[in-house]
C-alpha cells in the first residue's frame, strides 16, 4: 500500500500539499493509561485514553485503518489522535484487531474482534469514569467500514456468527475515507489495497451470500447518523464513494452528512497537527453536542 498510495498522492502533493504517508507512519507512539486484552491472539488488545479531568467522560472507539492487512500498521499510528482527543476531555478507547496475514483474522475473526472489543466498554464503566449514552464509533479507511459495521450491528441475523443479542449502542459514526459498500465500492477500495483483499476479508469463495452481514450498506437502517469525511484530494476513497454512501443512508431512513475537507487527501485525517484534523474535531464536538441533548 506504501507504494501505490505514495505514487498517487504524490500525483497531487503540487497542488495541495497533501500529508504523505511517511508524515503519517513517522508519528511517534503515545502511552494509554490503560491496555486491556480481549483476546489470545498479539493483535486482541485495545488502549483506553482517559481525560485528566473528572467524568463521566464521552466515549470515542477508535477504529485504524490499513487495509485490513497485517503488513500495514495503524494502531499505533491512532494512538497520536486517541491522545489528543483524550486531551479534549474524551475517553478514547483505541482497537486493535487481527488483520489479514493473521491467524483467525478475516470472516468471521476480524468483524468479532470489533466487537468484542466494543461491548467490553461495558465492564465497569463508573470505574473508568465512562459515559456510554454519548459513544461515537470514529473509524479511518478500513477502520471507517468496520466503524460502520460495528454501529449496524443490531441487524445481523440471528443466523450470523456475527450476531450479538445485545450489541453497545453507538450514537454516531464518522467515517474518515471509509468504504460503506463493500460490494458497491469495492472496485475502488481495491486500486490501493489490492484486488482480492475485500474477497479474502468477507470470504467470498466460500459463503453464499458474503456482503448480508459485512457490509454496512446491506445492514441499513441502522438509526444511527453517519457523517461521511473525505479529503478533496483523497486518491484511496475519493469524495464521491462517501457521497454516494450518504445517499444509500438516507434513502433507508437514516441520517447522513458528508464533509469534504478542502487541501486534504488520505492521511491528513488522522495527524493531530493538521488542518483536517482540526475540523474533524469540530465535527465529533457537534455530534458529541447532539448525543447529548438527545437529538
Amino acid at each position: 500500500m506504501a507504494v501505490v498510495l505514495g505514487m498517487v498522492i504524490a500525483a497531487t502533493s503540487v497542488a495541495a500539499e497533501p500529508a504523505s504517508i511517511d508524515a503519517y507512519m513517522a508519528q511517534p507512539r503515545h502511552a494509554a493509561d490503560e491496555v486491556v486484552r480481549y483476546g489470545p491472539a498479539p493483535s486482541q488488545v485495545a488502549e483506553l485514553f482517559l481525560p485528566k479531568a473528572k467524568g463521566p467522560h464521552p466515549v470515542v472507539i477508535l477504529l485504524h485503518g490499513g487495509c485490513f492487512l497485517k503488513q500495514y500498521e495503524g494502531f499505533a499510528q491512532t494512538s497520536a489522535i486517541a491522545a489528543d482527543l483524550a486531551g479534549r476531555g474524551y475517553a478514547v478507547w483505541n482497537v486493535e484487531y487481527r488483520k489479514l496475514g493473521e491467524a483467525g483474522a478475516g470472516y468471521p475473526g476480524t468483524f468479532q474482534d470489533v466487537a468484542t472489543a466494543i461491548d467490553l466498554l461495558r465492564a465497569e464503566p463508573p470505574k473508568r469514569d465512562l459515559d456510554l449514552s454519548r459513544v461515537i464509533a470514529v473509524g479511518h479507511s478500513a477502520g471507517g467500514h468496520l466503524a460502520l459495521w460495528a454501529a449496524s450491528r443490531g441487524r445481523i441475523p440471528a443466523s450470523s456468527p456475527l450476531h450479538a443479542a445485545d450489541p453497545l449502542k453507538i450514537g454516531a459514526v464518522i467515517s474518515l475515507a471509509g468504504i460503506g459498500d463493500l460490494k458497491g465500492q469495492g472496485r475502488v477500495f481495491a486500486a490501493p489495497c489490492g484486488d482480492d483483499t475485500i474477497d479474502r476479508l468477507v470470504d467470498t469463495a466460500g459463503r453464499k451470500d458474503p456482503f448480508a452481514d459485512t457490509s454496512p450498506a446491506e445492514l441499513l437502517p441502522s438509526g444511527v447518523k453517519v457523517v461521511m469525511v473525505h479529503g478533496v484530494f483523497d486518491p484511496v476513497m475519493p469524495p464521491y464513494t462517501g457521497r454516494d454512501y450518504a445517499a444509500k443512508v438516507r434513502k433507508a431512513g437514516d441520517r447522513a452528512d458528508v464533509e469534504t475537507i478542502p487541501g486534504a487527501a488520505h492521511f491528513d485525517l488522522v495527524i493531530p497537527t493538521t488542518a483536517a484534523w482540526a475540523a474533524i474535531v469540530g465535527i465529533l464536538d457537534r455530534e458529541m453536542q447532539r448525543l447529548a441533548h438527545g437529538s
